[in-house]
């Protein structure tokens, strides 16, 4: 896949990503081949899955449980949320996207570690630098 085949990140998104991780996928190909390589290499157990959309029925409520208040953790009939079967792929789909993230930001760490900054340039967030609890 070529890096400019690769889609930038969704502005939904970037919020959950981090400043320097958004800034990275938004400024570098090579960053968004990367990410899309490592989504490709991560594997999601169907137990996984599973786990995830029994641990979290208040995403998987039907419209009407909805609008009726249900509380998916009392009481909630059968029928007040999705089948499984319907939600399967989604869950798959946000698991296998999340492992990918994890992947990636656990590769820019390391890189991260071996980047000297030249003095003036230093990341504001940094614990090094002598600024580092400086707000704008």
């Amino acid at each position: 896949m070529s890096p400019a085949s690769v889609l930038a990140v969704a502005e939904t998104d970037v919020a959950d990503l981090g400043s320097i991780v958004a800034a990275a996928l938004a400024h570098s190909p090579a960053a968004r081949t990367l990410l899309a390589a490592l989504e490709s290499e991560q594997t999601v157990p169907e137990t996984a899955v599973r786990d995830y959309y029994d641990r979290n029925r208040d995403r998987f409520l039907t419209p009407d449980a909805l609008r009726r208040g249900v509380d998916p953790f009392d009481k909630a009939a059968p029928g007040d949320t999705l089948p499984y079967d319907e939600v399967r792929e989604g869950i798959s789909r946000e698991l296998h996207k999340a492992a990918a993230r994890k992947a990636f930001f656990g590769w820019l760490d390391q890189a991260r570690a071996a980047v000297t900054y030249a003095h003036g340039h230093e990341h504001p967030g940094d614990p090094s630098h002598p600024d580092h609890e400086h707000r704008h």
